[in-house]
């Protein structure tokens, strides 16, 4: 559903809140081995997020990228429009330009339904959300 370099922004950033309590910032060495990702792609991700301010970075020998109240509490959403822009709440799921609500694919009603659930999840959770779940052991993002 997403792209790669969405799912690994995605990953990264809640794996940086994760690392929030007691630590100044995460490396981006330690970021990419703890969602299991290449190093060089999760840094252009990681400078891209940084960039637009979803992430802060810090340089120097205590460095790396961290996060504050604010941007752990901005909706997921914020994330994917950055990365993978609004293709996924507004395209065809067949592909087809002509697709609209006025010239519907085969399709169009049922994904427009599909399309609002995912759009709300989004909206409604935020980066704290996802790490609260981890937290409390009701999600996983990786299994040993």
């Amino acid at each position: 559903m997403f792209s790669k370099s969405c799912e690994y922004a995605i990953k990264a950033s809640i794996f940086i809140a994760q690392k929030r309590e007691g630590v100044q910032c995460v490396r981006v060495k330690e970021i990419a081995k703890g969602i299991n990702a290449p190093e060089h792609f999760v840094a252009k991700i990681l400078q891209e997020l940084s960039r637009k301010k979803v992430i802060s970075s810090m340089k120097g020998p205590n460095g790396g990228f961290c996060m504050n109240e604010a941007q752990i509490n901005k909706p997921v959403l914020d994330i994917v429009l950055l990365i993978d822009g609004d293709g996924i709440l507004n395209n065809c799921v067949l592909g087809l330009e002509h697709c609209s609500s006025s010239n519907p694919c085969p399709m169009h009603l049922e994904y427009q339904k599909i399309k609002l659930s995912i759009k709300n999840m989004l909206e409604k959770n935020t980066i704290r959300d996802f790490n609260n779940l981890l937290v409390a052991k009701k999600a996983v993002l990786f299994t040993n």
